[in-house]
């Protein structure tokens, strides 16, 4: 039976603003789905009903007031345990974390709070984000709704999770190299890593050094995203990096794609090793843009391998954010963290200048690009999600693969600042989730999401959810 849960957050908001919905019965509804699914998916690790409900209550009476309350009125979300709830822990899914409690919102959980939304809880994520499926000995595993025995991916794996097990319609996600994609590919849901800047980050303690890590929204439906992205966007004082508000709003432009542009595809970027299966959902799915009339190209260049370049620049800020706590905390740090911390102690300012121009160099290959194609396609993943646990897989139909051989296609856009969206692009003959990922130029997040919402309404998803079994 189709459950009110099992609508897309803009048109639950929509309803509520109207007065047919009420938030109270909404937030119930939400609760109970939680309280009934969660514990076979460990999406949620922490929790506040009580609060909940009372600002839907307040939201419900402020609605029968005839007041603006905002277009996301009464809309139940999750927020990842790396970003501050006032009132509730942020763990970073670390041991020496368990009792921070933050004394107020991040940026974009204030602002999301400000139009309208209702912060039900924390979603799971690996400790500081490090890996790219989600299991941490704080919190223990997340699961896939697809498959309860594979990852809903990570890091923002709790916040997929969620999602596709309809838990809550938005969940908020961040993105360092991969982290809303890599989820939203496995667990068959809508992510959007936008522009590098676009939705201010923290308040933090440290400037970021790596300018790779980005705020943005894991949804059931693109347009749901549009919608969050316009409320959490814009220049915040606390975040030098961050951008202006754009002219038009994202989802007033939604359906208004340019016809006939120029894509370009590439199944492998030129160093990448996918699963046959894999490839065959992506192809198909890049199809339905001929289909619609754009021109759609094999990209006959490739880009350099940037895993060693991501790997030590991501590594800068993870060390800002625990370096000072691994001599007293080392044995409550998860092993391969402390060593990354340690190893990233002894980076030189002409290594790190090394690094940067590499990153420069490859920005230069995605300019020309970009001068000449309107957007880039790709496989979000190379395979199909693997177990819950880990670890990630070693090879590909029986080739082997490097470490980052299985998050290939997500790293080289944080690096460039692109705007990237995963849109579901089929299921395996297993029944797993496969993403097409669709990036563009950078500060073009409207053409990504222009081209999102297009893919959808050819090739729709959200009819079709994990049958999540309830006692």
């Amino acid at each position: 039976m189709t459950s009110i849960c099992d609508h897309p957050a803009w048109k639950l908001a929509l309803s509520m603003r109207n007065g047919e919905l009420s938030p109270v019965d909404l937030m119930r509804e939400t609760l109970e789905r939680i309280d009934r699914r969660n514990p076979s998916l460990n999406a949620f690790v922490a929790l506040q009903p009580e609060t909940a409900l009372a600002e839907a209550r307040m939201m419900a009476d402020r609605i029968e007031r005839g007041e603006d309350v905002g277009p996301l009125a009464g809309l139940p979300i999750g927020v990842k345990d790396l970003e501050d709830v006032a009132g509730m822990v942020t763990s970073y899914g670390s041991i020496p974390f368990k009792d921070n409690v933050a004394k107020r919102d991040s940026i974009q959980v204030a602002r999301l709070k400000a139009a309208g939304a209702i912060v039900v809880g924390k979603t799971n994520t690996p400790e500081f984000g490090f890996t790219g499926f989600t299991k941490n000995r704080l919190h223990g595993v997340t699961r896939n709704p697809w498959n309860l025995e594979r990852t809903p991916g990570g890091s923002s794996g709790g916040s997929a999770a969620a999602i596709a097990g309809g838990l809550v319609t938005l969940c908020t996600g961040s993105d360092a190299g991969g982290s809303i994609r890599i989820p939203a590919s496995y667990s068959g849901c809508f992510g959007f890593k936008p522009s590098f800047g676009r939705i201010p980050m923290g308040p933090s303690p440290f400037i970021s050094y790596s300018a790779m890590i980005v705020a943005g929204p894991l949804t059931r439906t693109v347009r749901d995203a549009a919608m969050y992205m316009d409320c959490a966007i814009g220049s915040h004082p606390q975040d030098p990096y961050s951008l202006p508000t754009p002219q038009q709003p994202f989802l007033a432009g939604l359906d208004h794609l340019p016809d006939r542009l120029k894509i370009a595809f590439s199944p492998d970027l030129g160093y990448a090793r996918v699963q046959k299966e894999v490839a065959l959902r992506v192809e198909k799915a890049v199809h339905a843009f001929e289909a619609m009339g754009h021109s759609v190209d094999v990209y006959s260049g490739s880009l350099p391998d940037m895993g060693d370049v991501w790997t030590q620049l991501i590594c800068t800020d993870i060390f800002a954010q625990v370096g000072d706590l691994l001599e007293r905390c080392r044995d409550q740090l998860g092993r391969t963290l402390a060593r990354t911390v340690e190893k990233t102690r002894k980076l030189t300012v002409a290594e790190l200048t090394t690094i940067q121009k590499d990153r420069a160099g490859l920005n230069q290959i995605l300019n020309t690009l970009f001068e000449t194609h309107d957007l880039l396609l790709t496989p979000t993943m190379p395979t199909a999600a693997f177990a819950a646990g880990g670890p990630p897989p070693a090879e590909i139909d029986g080739h082997p693969i490097p470490l980052l051989g299985a998050v290939a296609f997500t790293y080289p856009f944080n690096l460039s600042g692109s705007p990237a969206a995963s849109v579901p692009a089929g299921l395996t003959t297993d029944g797993l989730p496969v993403g097409l990922q669709i990036i563009g130029p950078r500060l073009c997040d409207q053409r990504v999401l222009q081209a999102a919402r297009a893919y959808e309404k050819t090739r729709p998803w959200n009819d079709r959810w994990p049958d999540m079994a309830e006692s």
